[in-house]
């Protein structure tokens, strides 16, 4: 099943990530674990960016589902351009999303994701609201 990213997001972050000898598997290109991690990289940049590194004994993100559109491989030597959109921010959730494009190919989407992203205390493991700044920066972005 084929999960389709929406019209009604904003991009927030973008980097570039180095595609390693080890990413890739038996069959010669960039194992599909490894594009989860494509996408974990850069959620976790832009969250870091943000003021918000992980914290185990504070608040931040946990992931209620993720989700990958594979559609081309990735291969060594190459470097994965990461976009990271954001949208929908709610009281303890927002939506983000993400595309994966090689730099010798911009503007070709080689795989794209996304993932519901919940705000959790862990010191009491429970939801809690989003950071005012972050739902703002979320809500300024899509007026603009």
């Amino acid at each position: 099943m084929r999960i389709a990213l929406p019209e009604e997001k904003i991009l927030v972050y973008e980097m570039e990530i180095p595609v390693r000898w080890g990413d890739m598997d038996a069959m010669g290109h960039v194992n599909n674990t490894v594009y989860f991690r494509f996408l974990e990289s850069i959620r976790i940049e832009w969250l870091t960016h943000l003021g918000y590194p992980p914290n185990p004994s504070g608040k931040g993100p946990v992931l209620v589902n993720a989700f990958c559109n594979f559609y081309r491989q990735f291969e060594y030597p190459d470097t994965v351009i990461a976009k990271m959109y954001a949208s929908d921010p709610q009281r303890a959730t927002f939506e983000t999303w993400c595309t994966l494009e090689s730099k010798s190919e911009p503007g070709v989407i080689h795989a794209e994701g996304g993932a519901t992203t919940m705000w959790v205390d862990f010191t009491v493991k429970k939801s809690t609201e989003l950071p005012k700044d972050l739902r703002k920066l979320i809500e300024e972005k899509k007026q603009q």
